[in-house]
């Protein structure tokens, strides 16, 4: 039997109908504008998401890498969660290519940065020592949350204070469309006072390749050069926008309706984890998207695994949960993440479940399950 994987919603495989559509894709010379398939999946990226304009890219990285150099100064500063994907997962792409620093902000547990706080962190304009203030980004889901959604007044609070100093607001939303879906709004009124996002296409929507920048027409064609430069300018590369149009569209095979399952899965592994001895700081009331993220702790205090750290715990509840077939992935603060994603169903969770409770008792963290009496 295949490993129930869910390290992340990385690891979907297109559909079916998107690999009709990859082969029967029309392609051109992207680089020259040429591609008419690339060409309609901006279109209907920017028309989803209430923009004017999109550009293809080939990773959520690249996309907000790209976003950072079309605006941002040399030397500005950005500001953004403390630990959010731009500041700690893209290898420092804003200091080492953009050439800006970021200023951190605590996140909240529901996700999202004191508005005070942010309005505070914004550096003096005509102080010679600091640097200028040339971006507030946002995350939406927010990932060490466990994949909160960030609401649209809250965003559009944000993108007054952005606003109101000068500075533009980009959201990265990589997963935004669970963020839509869990909320039951559009991704338009999610973005409609940002100046800029980024989603991917290769995550809960199962495509195999890309993401999409969008913002407004001048943004996008200074995002489309910025591709250029960090070497992400593509050719015929309609075989992967095909995909991302099926994804987008809004007929059966479309791919962000279905969401709501990753959501109600997710929900279904919280709950099935938090009352096991050994888990810890899981709330299943939390698990409104497709993450779940837990601790593991020893029960018995005068036992084996009492004497491991949290890391050397965490990591042989996964090394035997692998033994059991499934695949989670060690996370921030010594946790465990677990994405629920297309291809993972409800009779795949309850697996899960039961997995967990053998590895859990396995690594010591809690007693053996009871023996069921014929």
């Amino acid at each position: 039997m295949p490993p129930i994987d869910l390290r992340s919603d990385t690891v979907t495989h297109p559909t079916p109908a998107m690999r009709r559509a990859m082969a029967e894709a029309e392609v051109g010379d992207d680089v020259f504008g040429d591609d008419p398939t690339v060409n309609a999946l901006e279109a209907r990226a920017a028309e989803i998401t209430g923009m004017e304009a999109g550009v293809f890219v080939a990773s959520g990285t690249m996309g907000n890498l790209v976003s950072l150099i079309a605006h941002v100064p040399r030397g500005g500063e950005i500001i953004a969660e403390a630990e959010s994907h731009t500041i700690i997962d893209e290898q420092a792409g804003h200091a080492v290519i953009v050439g800006a620093s970021a200023r951190g902000i605590p996140a909240r547990p529901d996700g999202t940065i004191d508005p005070a706080l942010v309005a505070a962190a914004f550096r003096d304009p005509l102080d010679l020592h600091e640097p200028r203030t040339s971006l507030v980004v946002l995350e939406n889901t927010h990932a060490h949350s466990m994949g909160q959604p960030l609401r649209p007044a809250y965003t559009a609070e944000i993108a007054a204070i952005a606003h109101g100093r000068g500075v533009p607001l980009h959201v990265d939303g990589a997963r935004l469309f669970n963020a839509a879906v869990a909320l039951g709004v559009s991704a338009a009124e999610l973005l409609e006072h940002a100046d800029s996002a980024t989603f991917c296409l290769s995550k809960g929507l199962a495509c195999p390749v890309g993401s999409v920048v969008v913002g407004s027409a001048g943004f996008v064609a200074r995002a489309r050069r910025a591709r250029k430069l960090v070497g992400g300018g593509m050719r015929q590369v309609g075989v992967l926008a095909a995909a991302g149009l099926v994804a987008l569209s809004d007929g059966p095979d479309g791919m962000i309706e279905r969401l709501a399952e990753d959501h109600v899965n997710a929900r279904r592994l919280a709950e099935g984890l938090a009352s096991m001895p050994g888990i810890v700081g899981l709330d299943p009331t939390r698990a409104t998207t497709n993450f779940v993220i837990f601790g593991i702790a020893a029960t018995d205090p005068g036992g084996e695994a009492a004497r491991l750290s949290r890391w050397e715990l965490r990591e042989r509840f996964l090394e035997e949960l692998r033994a059991e077939g499934v695949l989670m992935v060690s996370y921030a603060h010594d946790t465990v993440r677990a994405v629920t994603h297309y291809g993972v169903d409800i009779e795949d969770v309850d697996r899960v479940v039961q997995a967990c409770r053998r590895a859990l008792a396995a690594c010591g963290a809690a007693p053996a399950p009871a023996t069921p009496v014929n």
